[in-house]
């Protein structure tokens, strides 16, 4: 992942813009220079299966071969898409430029266009009333070969491009041409997977196993480093794709010989009639609750229990006559997540529901490795969340640990990640609060740091991240442009804030390092200053110098447990510390 790392851009503070996964891709925040760095096309009609969560597709039937024939559909679809926008007719002439690519050039169009020409010559079969089968003949795999490199070659070029531009400003076409070449190769690989793979999964193949290891990884990829652009496809199209595999994969694995050891799903207990329907999760593990070290909480912040949208908003308009708080304080809300399903009958507290999410823990997540993202050594990759899970949190945090556990090197942080747009399964799984809707004030002694109104004209709402990590994850002293509502859905956090009038000189602000602009983050570390933590080089950073002065300015802090929600207005400085395995939801608004 040398590549994606590079294009990411080394040295980069992560919270100063999100990595959303939206139509921006992975971009930071317009004009900041600083941050972590900087249509779908429906078969009509046809049959409804009866069993539930089985799409109604053209010669779909019912059970698995269903849902292949639905899959096998979506696909078509794509393909035939693509070859048409991308083919010049008299018919069609300039479909391209009004599809997006035009800007990526004509040989590099007309080479998307063949590929997709072929792919629908591989797939010239039959539809008969259960699935489409592709069109066997001699020389089919070598044709096959050739296509996944030109494939190769133009996800290759579209990435190139993605390195002459700051991310920003990276024409869309590009982007656009990485995920188009991709959902092709996706297209090519489930031709060869398919039925023959999903039976192949059943019997615990190696290959079966391989390959649809690959589907995953192009179409996240794509997600993660494109944004999944494009119009007419892009990600619904990725999201439907995710979804009609994972049904497929589902069938096949709870007829897999080890079924009993990974199935997704549990069995359910037998209940009485007067119980309520439980979760079928609720016998499985949990994460460890274990707190290798709690800080005490010396100034804690105001709780209340789940306040009203009007009297929230009332909150965040302190009198214009107090001088002493210009702008509104922090405030821990208790009762707002109560009846989420990820609290109660689709659990984030247990990695099996997580892992049964993510196709058995499949999918691919950026993690951060190091202590804080303002250490030497730290780094960034794409993993398995199946394998961050195993490495990071499951096996290594649970006491009394393995005589031959080996902990890792460095700690693992999946964090500040748009994960409910990358996982939709998991979006429904929480609600974004009302209080999200409110209309908060600027910034209370800095104009300048206020941002354009997110969600302004597209919908788009809130900007959502999520925080997933073992105990000792931190996220150094820092600022943010907006509003942040901070929910605490498994284990716990310590949180201190301090007020943005206490000025960025007060707070020793970084300047600009390596490029960077990382003004919005501290040169202090409150776990070294504290005696919590020793920093790098045995000594802590922002020791000496001024340490004496931070010391004596006042401060807020609290721990959040499960159900907690923290409000943390616009330009406050805070530190957070995972004090057991954790898992966050962030909501940005103003």
């Amino acid at each position: 992942m040398a590549a994606w790392a590079a294009l990411l851009g080394a040295g980069c503070s992560r919270v100063a813009g999100s990595w959303e996964l939206g139509v921006a891709g992975w971009a930071a925040l317009s004009g900041a220079g600083y941050g972590r760095v900087a249509g779908s096309w429906v078969w009509p009609g046809g049959p409804r299966c009866r069993e539930p969560g089985t799409a109604a597709l053209p010669g779909a039937g019912c059970g698995r071969v269903g849902r292949v024939a639905g899959s096998w559909a979506h696909c078509l679809s794509a393909v035939e898409q693509i070859d048409f926008e991308c083919t010049a007719t008299p018919e069609n002439d300039g479909v391209a430029f009004t599809a997006g690519l035009a800007d990526c050039g004509e040989p590099l169009v007309q080479l998307l266009g063949r590929q997709a020409s072929i792919l629908r010559k591989f797939c010239d079969g039959h539809r008969d009333e259960s699935v489409v089968v592709p069109r066997p003949g001699p020389g089919t795999e070598k044709a096959k070969a050739l296509v996944r490199r030109r494939l190769d070659d133009l996800i290759a070029a579209a990435y190139a491009r993605f390195y002459a531009y700051p991310f920003k400003d990276l024409p869309r076409c590009w982007r656009q041409l990485y995920t188009d070449a991709s959902i092709l190769k996706f297209v090519l690989l489930y031709m060869s997977w398919s039925d023959v793979g999903a039976r192949a999964v059943e019997h615990g193949s190696d290959t079966a196993e391989k390959e649809l290891d690959d589907m995953i990884k192009t179409l996240d990829l794509a997600l993660i480093l494109a944004g999944a652009a494009g119009d007419r496809r892009g990600r619904q199209w990725v999201d439907k794709a995710f979804a009609l595999l994972e049904r497929v994969w589902q069938m096949s694995a709870a007829h897999s010989p080890t079924a009993a050891t990974t199935d997704e799903r549990p069995s359910k207990r037998a209940r009485t009639a007067d119980e309520p329907n439980p979760s079928p999760w609720q016998d499985t593990p949990s994460f460890s609750r274990h707190e290798p070290f709690t800080p005490p909480v010396k100034h804690p912040v105001q709780r209340v229990h789940d306040i009203s949208f009007d009297d929230f908003q009332s909150y965040m308009t302190p009198p214009q006559k107090d001088k002493t708080h210009p702008g509104p304080l922090p405030l821990v809300i208790t009762g707002l997540t109560d009846a989420w399903p990820a609290r109660t009958t689709h659990p984030w507290n247990k990695p099996a529901y997580l892992l049964a999410r993510t196709l058995n823990g499949r999918r691919l997540v950026p993690i951060e490795l190091g202590r804080s993202y303002v250490d030497a050594g730290w780094s960034q990759q794409l993993v398995p969340f199946g394998a961050f899970l195993t490495t990071h949190i499951t096996t290594t945090t649970n006491p009394p640990f393995p005589p031959d556990a080996t902990p890792p090197q460095q700690t693992g942080y999946l964090a500040q990640h748009p994960l409910l747009t990358h996982l939709p399964s998991l979006r429904a799984d929480m609600r974004i609060p009302d209080l999200c809707h409110t209309a908060p004030p600027g910034h209370p002694t800095d104009p300048s740091q206020d941002q354009p109104p997110l969600g302004d004209g597209d919908g788009e709402g809130p900007r959502l991240n999520a925080w997933l990590g073992p105990p000792g994850t931190i996220t150094p002293l820092h600022t943010d442009p907006y509003h942040n509502l901070l929910a605490q859905v498994v284990g716990r956090k310590y949180v201190r804030l301090y007020a943005p009038w206490v000025g960025a000189a007060r707070m020793r602000a970084r300047g600009r390092e390596g490029g960077v602009e990382m003004g919005n983050t501290s040169l202090v570390d409150v776990g070294v200053v504290e005696g919590w933590d020793v920093g790098d080089d045995g000594d802590g950073e922002g020791e000496g110098e001024g340490e004496g002065e931070f010391e004596e300015v006042e401060y807020l802090d609290c721990v959040l447990a499960e159900g907690d929600v923290l409000y943390i207005p616009i330009g406050w400085w805070h530190y957070v510390r995972g004090l057991s395995v954790s898992f966050s939801v962030s909501f940005w608004w103003n």
